[in-house]
């Protein structure tokens, strides 16, 4: 790249995320991810990581459209009047 494009994206304001910035996230994210929770030791590609992190994500949007249909059944049976359960429904929305 010349200096001159590399001058207007610096001044236009778009701050680079540095190779290390990166690979720190990347440690960080793995951490958090049950699958790859194996720690710093255990060296996996930045691939993996984002493509463990999306399942991961996925899986957790999953569970929450269960709990939330397993939880209006519930709201449904109960004996509690329809402007409780509104309320109940409103809050975890």
């Amino acid at each position: 790249m010349s200096s001159r494009g590399l001058r207007s994206r610096q001044s236009s304001g778009v701050s680079r995320i540095r190779d290390d910035q990166i690979t720190d996230l990347v440690s960080k994210l793995q951490l958090l991810i049950p699958q790859l929770r194996r720690g710093r030791s255990h060296k996996v590609s930045a691939s993996k990581v984002l493509q463990e992190t999306c399942n991961y994500i996925r899986s957790l949007h999953r569970e929450v459209e269960d709990l939330s249909h397993r939880l209006s059944e519930l709201l449904a049976s109960t004996d509690i009047d329809n402007d409780q359960a509104a309320i109940i429904r409103s809050l975890l929305m």
